[in-house]
């Protein structure tokens, strides 16, 4: 079992944690399918609703706050009926814009497993306006049905009334729908090309500026991250960060990067290679390639 759960799994009840230990091993990075949830479901006894909740310490242990110090886990259950966890993460000594939120964490982990829908998101804490609008961006977000514990469930429309959001603007393809945009460049690089299929598929209606990031390790490992917007544009999650959040998640240290490189298209109304610069020089001391595309 990873060290970072040592904790958290002393404090949960006996029959769940000798359930969970054995899925904590050194490649467990947040992501329990659905079979896997059954078997918690049956050996700790729990509804699911409970086991849910009880999973958000586990979660939390995710967390990297070195400036709030404030550990927050979130849970996101998709459609298919796998869980996705995620938490906050902050940049030491860095701008707060550079943080991510648990509740963005937990549903990129989600998209970039290839989940089409998020039905239930679960938090320790209620869910701030930034990540009510994050979420109000999902494939009927309005629906997203909030667990809090203690609480009683309640959609997303509860939390966020008169919301403001993608049909707005006149986007009926939100975050999570199927994206695919044509992008090509003629490369051997295996890095790079996982960059250009991320690129592809990431989400940026408001500006077109398809984009993608992916950080290599020097063991090889890849992490990616893709952009994903928002209607009321500041929420919206930059590459770098889902991909710094992916590494962390998988519980590698950022010192450990050896390459970066981001991708983007050459017909969005916006660059993120000043953003994603600042975030990259901010933990590793690595130069960003930056490969700019013309739109098919």
């Amino acid at each position: 079992m990873q060290d970072r759960f040592i904790k958290c799994i002393a404090e949960l009840p006996k029959p769940l944690s000798d359930a969970l230990v054995p899925m904590l091993n050194a490649e467990f990075a947040g992501h329990i399918d659905a079979q896997q949830l059954s078997t918690l479901i049956t050996k700790s006894g729990l509804a699911e609703s409970e086991l849910l909740i009880a999973l958000l310490p586990v979660a939390a242990a995710l967390a990297r706050p070195p400036i709030s110090e404030f550990y927050v886990g979130a849970i996101a259950k998709g459609k298919s009926g796998d869980i996705y966890m995620g938490a906050n993460m902050e940049l030491s000594g860095e701008a707060l814009f550079h943080s991510v939120h648990a509740e963005q964490s937990a549903i990129s982990h989600a998209w970039l497993s290839g989940e089409r829908q998020i039905e239930d998101v679960i938090v320790n804490f209620s869910p701030c306006g930034h990540c009510r609008q994050f979420m109000n961006e999902l494939v009927e977000g309005q629906k997203v049905k909030i667990h809090l514990p203690e609480q009683q469930t309640q959609p997303l429309s509860h939390y966020l009334p008169y919301a403001f959001g993608p049909t707005d603007l006149n986007i009926t393809e939100p975050l999570l729908t199927k994206q695919q945009h044509e992008l090509s460049l003629d490369s051997s690089d295996p890095m790079i090309i996982e960059a250009l299929d991320h690129a592809s598929l990431s989400y940026a209606p408001y500006t077109n500026s398809y984009a993608a990031v992916v950080l290599e390790t020097k063991d090889g490992a890849t992490y990616c991250g893709r952009y994903a917007e928002n209607a009321a544009f500041n929420p919206s999650m930059l590459p770098m960060q889902m991909a710094l959040s992916t590494m962390a998640r998988h519980n590698r240290e950022f010192s450990e990067i050896s390459r970066a490189a981001l991708i983007e298209s050459a017909g969005g109304k916006i660059s993120l290679v000043g953003a994603t610069m600042d975030a990259l020089h901010a933990v590793a001391a690595v130069e960003l390639e930056h490969i700019v595309l013309d739109p098919e």
